[in-house]
Parts: C-alpha cells; structure tokens; sequence
C-alpha cells in the first residue's frame, strides 16, 4: 500500500513530479481529500497547487457572473465549480476553476462522481490563468473532450473552443452566449475586484436582460 503522502500547504504552494503512474495520481487525490489544492495530471506528470487570493477573486467573479447571467435568462445550467474530472485512458485528470453544464445539463442530474464511461464532459469550464503551471492545462482540457473554455489572465478574458486537431483556438463570442459582448464582460469582471461586488451583480443582471437575444 502506498505511503501516506504530506502535503504541507504552509511551506510549499506548488509542487511538481515527473514519472508517475496514474494509480499514484488516484492516491494523491484520495489524500488531498477535500484540501483546497489544484492537482493536475497529465501523461505521467502530477501537478499540486494551492491557490491564492488572487486567482480565487477571479474564478468567483467570473462564476458569480456566469450563474446569474443563467439565472436572471432562465438557461438551464448545472455548475459542478472545481470537482475532479479525470480519464485513464486518456492519462488526464485536473480540477476546473469552474465548470457547467448548459447543453448536457439533464444528462448529469444527480452526477456524484465524473466517470467518462457514463458522463459527457462540461460543456464550458473556467481557467484562471494568473499563477504560472509546470504542466499546460490546454492539453488537460482537450484530452477531457471539454469543447468551450474561458480564460483569463489576471488583464483579458479570452473564450476558446475545442478543434477537430485536438488544439483550443480563441474565438470572438462564446458557442453557449453569443448574444454577450466579450469585452463587456470582462469589464464587469475586473469591476469586481475593487467595487463592491453585490451592487455589480445587480447592474450586471439590468444588463444581461436588455441584450439582444436574435
């Protein structure tokens, strides 16, 4: 039986390894547990990161954002926020910033645990992208078969949609809301880090509603 593993969270914020099996990845994340840790898995390579005030203003802005602009349109979504999405056969695993369902949201009702057997993968999932990673997350998002993802750097959103090559290309609206101007929202987004962010959301609901749906 594998050792257990420390993950001192007080001294180290990020920690990489090379060569390991994928049953040493399912342990690291049986061990991890509900800890707030980022452990991203890919060909062989494990990733652990803490994540700090910076990146998590951001993913909940975003998130924030996102669930009320589904809520004030009545557009069915299921967020699953950052539980574990993992495929053996594609040697990948990670924990979304966020993740949603929009288009498969009836096809995971009741969804416990991701199995790739069962489940498709998100529809739209959100990365964070302020902190520098040993391990590209692209190519995790790409081999989960995840087909929109959102990424922001700290200064731009970007929206990227999955390629029949296996690569993300950036695109100027998003598949699941076209009808939102990208540079708009991202505005609302970076607002949130230094106005009070209640009022935002308020102004930001008038908002989504009086865009044209056509």
């Amino acid at each position: 039986m594998p050792a257990t593993i420390a993950i001192p969270l007080e001294e180290q914020q990020h920690f990489v390894m090379d060569g390991v099996s994928w049953g040493f990845y399912e342990h690291v994340l049986e061990e991890a547990g509900d800890r707030p840790i980022r452990i991203t898995y890919l060909n062989g390579s494990i990733e652990m990161m803490a994540p700090l005030a910076e990146h998590e203003w951001a993913k909940k802005a975003i998130a924030r954002l996102l669930e009320a602009l589904t809520s004030e349109l009545d557009i069915p979504m299921r967020a699953f926020g950052s539980a574990t999405f993992r495929r053996e056969d594609r040697q990948a695993g990670l924990e979304p910033d966020e993740c949603y369902y929009l288009r498969n949201e009836e096809a995971v009702a009741g969804m416990n645990r991701f199995d790739a057997a069962i489940h498709p993968p998100p529809d739209l999932a959100v990365e964070v992208d302020i902190t520098s990673r040993s391990i590209a997350r692209e190519p995790v998002y790409a081999a989960l078969g995840v087909q929109e993802l959102w990424r922001f750097d700290g200064h731009h959103l970007s929206v990227l949609i999955l390629k029949i090559d296996g690569l993300y290309a950036a695109v100027a609206k998003s598949p699941s809301f076209p009808f939102i101007p990208l540079a708009e929202f991202e505005q609302f987004v970076k607002r949130m880090a230094v106005e009070e962010q209640t009022r935002i959301v308020r102004e930001f609901r008038k908002w989504v509603v009086s865009l044209p749906r056509a």
